[in-house]
């Protein structure tokens, strides 16, 4: 195995700091959430609850979850509001995915 060399050892260096600098970048942009962002989410979390609503699968979980979700942001607590928003776009397309499951699976329960 041969040594490292000087210039592969910078090289080194230099990649992971870019690295370390990609990061906090990153987590700077992901933490500054904002009205805009509570918006986006909201419209997201609202079109998905809306076809559970069609499936007449809506949880109330859900509902809670949205519901958390408008009063941060009436608060002004934008970060917390898109963090319940995206919460509530997952139980809704959970809903979804429940409600379109159990349309065909009921059929295993059926005693024949």
């Amino acid at each position: 195995m041969r040594p490292m060399t000087m210039a592969a050892s910078w090289r080194g260096r230099g990649l992971l700091v870019l690295a370390v600098l990609l990061f906090v970048a990153a987590s700077a942009a992901r933490a500054a959430s904002s009205e805009a962002d509570f918006k986006a989410a909201m419209a997201a979390a609202d079109a998905a609850e809306s076809e559970a609503g069609a499936l007449k699968n809506q949880w109330t979980t859900t509902e809670d979850a949205l519901a958390a979700a408008r009063k941060a942001a009436a608060a002004g607590d934008f970060e917390t509001a898109v963090a319940d928003a995206r919460q509530a776009e997952a139980l809704a397309k959970a809903s979804i995915a429940q409600a379109k499951d159990q349309e065909t699976a009921w059929r295993a329960g059926v005693i024949r």
